[in-house]
């Protein structure tokens, strides 16, 4: 997985860990070892200005995902090639849902790239049932990276409703 990572913030964000994350989701996921993917970091005015150019909704958002060549997860056998796309992540929404949900940052952000790595699979939660089934696999996705990068770290960060 070729992750090209940018942090066009003042926050403080360990980039080498959602590196090691994106990496992880490229295996778990069967992604080709060349698929290609963009992560940004902004800020919350330039969040704003994608949010209502691509969603026309005010106001910023955590993450947004833009696909490249509408990719699917592989198989084994099979692994998916292709530029994945773009994941944009707000650090300063990730700060104030993270102190909600009682984890750090840092977690929040990585959870904000599963969910963000899963919709450039095509995976969403428009429908109740594609919601479980995006959810549980982030969550799972969650605990096998946490347990193998952290000592067996079994308490992962949690969606927040925004």
């Amino acid at each position: 997985m070729n992750t090209e990572i940018l942090n066009e913030t003042d926050a403080e964000v360990d980039l080498d860990e959602v590196v090691a994350l994106t990496e992880y989701l490229g295996e778990a996921l069967h992604m080709h070892p060349g698929a290609e993917l963009a992560v940004t970091m902004v800020d919350s005015a330039a969040m704003s200005e994608l949010h209502v150019t691509w969603m026309d909704l005010e106001g910023p958002t955590d993450v947004m995902s833009f696909p490249m060549d509408q990719l699917h997860r592989g198989e084994p056998d099979k692994p998916t090639e292709g530029q994945m796309g773009d994941i944009i992540i707000c650090p300063e929404v990730a700060e104030a849902q993270a102190a909600a949900a009682g984890h750090s940052t840092m977690d929040e952000i990585l959870l904000l790239t599963v969910h963000g790595f899963l919709h450039l699979l095509g995976y969403d939660h428009g429908e109740p049932e594609a919601r479980e089934e995006m959810f549980a696999l982030q969550r799972h996705l969650l605990l096998t990276f946490f347990a193998a990068r952290y000592d067996g770290r079994t308490d992962i960060p949690t969606p927040t409703e925004v």
